[in-house]
């Protein structure tokens, strides 16, 4: 359905769902003629409605361009201009987000007209359309005065921004159509991560689209997210790391994400939060139950805390501003002292409760976990190095557990059968012991031996790679987060309940990226399968943006997810002769 063209941009004879995210503004502009317009803290804004563009149609990030009109977004204010088109109506949001249950005053928004300028004041935000002719500009705002100010920005002035966007994203104009859009469609997933709040200061890094409302910003995401603006943006990631500092506990508890909404959705949310703890019954749709904090989006997530000490190592690596170590040493501490708590009788490994929270949260994961493991190494190797001179003592302290550490993990973990190592379980009781993507943190943070790294990475080739299974029922689509399915139903929750979906064996770009990196790490070549042959997936299914995960029963999640820059960060750091090598024996 689209094809990647020689310039970077994605070609299509029909039009498709195109997704937008700018610092401030969001959307998504359908086909068939109308938008869909959110604001980062605020939550949805309305629905515009104009006259459809005809194609063929040209796609780029943040922007559509055709012969007969097309989209751009502006970078600096919270405007997109929309060409070659007529204004057929606007329709104010009701409420800010599903949860949000406004009385009859707030509910209504108030609406001014003046030629041809519509303009409609809701409690949490404010909307304005301009549609002077056939140049139709859309401006949002938490305010009045922050969307009449973007509308200011002329129309010329935000195509010229879109391009300079476009430019931006384009990092690798010597790659093959294929790997030229597949990068620059990643790194605006990065990009367009970095949110702001209306006075312009860092307001955190959006997982995608779909998190706007409660606003909030995800250790384990962020993490992977930051992972190319450790270069293109270093300070954003600095102020990441500020933030998710504010979430950790005085005990390393930490939450999923951080909530980081305005004034106005924040008390809906709040207020949302109390009625379905008093009133369970009368609320249909499910909601996380363990929201603790007003700050907490989802308490107490077992690998969040170590993905801070990590985010801080990378950092650290990255920059060599040693003043961010210092500055947050006593969360790292914090940390340190829980997860040395929670290991079982004679041994340093953490145990993790029977609960869904960690990344897999539609599985009730318990005992020992290989995802979470290779974290709780990376993060005790971390320590050791930051804390050699500022705190000797913790650093030896954290040398000697990741020393054992990696000791019981072979003992206790590793499958003869397969190659790969347990998912979870407890040794001697119930173990699932099939294939899972995500423990690739074994390899990324040398808790296994090279050796045993390269005998991993090999089995996910052998079965998680949909070209090599003959097994799986749906041919050569992509790599699999797990295989085969899990064996308990009575873990399982959810979209994973059904074998191929979500985490039960769907591609998720994010883990396909780190596969490649740690395939091209330990010189075993053959990373383009994984780094490419998701996102022609989403070509053929005419999906745009940077998908959070998919598998062919099933269909995809959220389009523009920030952590599905992986496999884009990737190429940018090992090259493209790199990424285009093929499988060494």
């Amino acid at each position: 359905m689209i094809k990647p063209s020689t310039d970077g941009q994605l070609f299509a004879e029909d039009g498709v769902l195109l997704p937008i995210m700018a610092p401030r503004l969001q959307a998504d502009v359908h086909p068939d003629g109308y938008a869909d317009l959110a604001l980062w803290g605020a939550g949805s804004l309305g629905r515009v409605r104009f006259s459809a563009i005809g194609g063929p149609y040209s796609y780029a990030p943040n922007r559509m361009v055709s012969k007969h009109g097309g989209v751009f977004v502006a970078q600096s204010l919270p405007v997109m201009l929309i060409r070659g088109v007529r204004l057929q109506g606007v329709y104010p949001a009701r409420r800010c987000a599903w949860w949000h249950e406004p009385d009859g005053q707030s509910a209504r928004a108030k609406r001014t007209r003046t030629q041809h300028r519509q303009s409609f004041e809701m409690a949490w935000g404010v909307l304005i359309v301009d549609a002077p002719g056939p140049d139709l500009r859309i401006a949002v705002g938490a305010s009045r005065d922050e969307a009449e100010n973007a509308l200011n920005l002329a129309s010329e002035a935000i195509i010229a921004e879109a391009a300079e966007y476009v430019a931006r994203c384009d990092l690798t104009p010597e790659a093959d159509p294929l790997m030229r859009s597949m990068v620059s469609q990643g790194i605006h997933a990065a990009l367009s991560s970095i949110r702001r709040d209306e006075n312009g200061a860092f307001a955190g890094l959006a997982a995608g689209q779909a998190y706007s409302a409660p606003a909030r910003t995800y250790y384990r995401d962020g993490y992977w997210t930051m992972q190319p603006l450790l270069t293109l943006a270093p300070e954003a990631v600095r102020d990441e790391i500020r933030l998710l500092a504010k979430g950790v506990q005085p005990d390393g508890e930490a939450p999923s994400g951080v909530i980081l909404t305005g004034p106005a959705q924040s008390q809906a949310w709040q207020h949302f939060v109390a009625d379905s703890k008093a009133n369970p019954k009368t609320h249909k749709r499910a909601v996380p139950e363990y929201h603790n904090r007003p700050q907490d989006w989802w308490s107490d997530h077992f690998d969040s805390p170590l993905f801070f000490v990590l985010f801080l190592s990378d950092y650290v690596g990255a920059t060599k501003d040693f003043a961010e170590v210092e500055r947050h040493w006593p969360v790292v501490k914090a940390i340190v002292d829980r997860y040395l708590g929670l290991a079982g009788p004679d041994s340093v490994l953490p145990l993790k409760p029977r609960n869904d929270r960690d990344w897999a949260d539609n599985v009730y994961r318990e005992g020992l976990v290989s995802y979470d493991l290779g974290l709780f190494v990376g993060a005790m190797d971390a320590v050791a190095r930051l804390g050699e001179e500022l705190d000797p003592k913790l650093a030896e302290r954290a040398r000697r557990t990741a020393s054992l550490a990696r000791q019981e993990i072979e003992a206790k973990l590793f499958v003869p059968a397969t190659g790969g190592y347990v998912d979870y379980g407890t040794p001697g009781a119930f173990v699932e012991d099939h294939l899972a993507l995500d423990s690739l943190t074994l390899s990324r943070f040398a808790a296994i031996s090279q050796q045993k790294a390269v005998g991993l990475l090999k089995a996910f080739e052998s079965k998680l790679e949909t070209r090599h299974n003959q097994e799986q029922p749906y041919g050569s689509w992509g790599v699999m987060c797990a295989y085969p399915p899990f064996k308990r139903q009575s873990d399982l929750r959810s979209k994973t309940a059904f074998p191929y979906r979500y985490h039960n064996g769907s591609d998720w770009p994010y883990w396909t990226g780190a596969y490649a990196e740690e395939r091209l790490r330990h010189g075993l070549g053959g990373a383009r399968y994984a780094l490419t042959r998701w996102w022609q997936t989403c070509l053929d299914n005419g999906w745009i943006g940077a998908v959070e995960y998919f598998s062919p029963p099933y269909g995809r999640g959220s389009l523009l997810q920030g952590w599905s820059t992986m496999p884009a960060a990737v190429v940018l750091k090992y090259g493209l002769d790199a990424a285009n090598s093929e499988p060494m024996s």
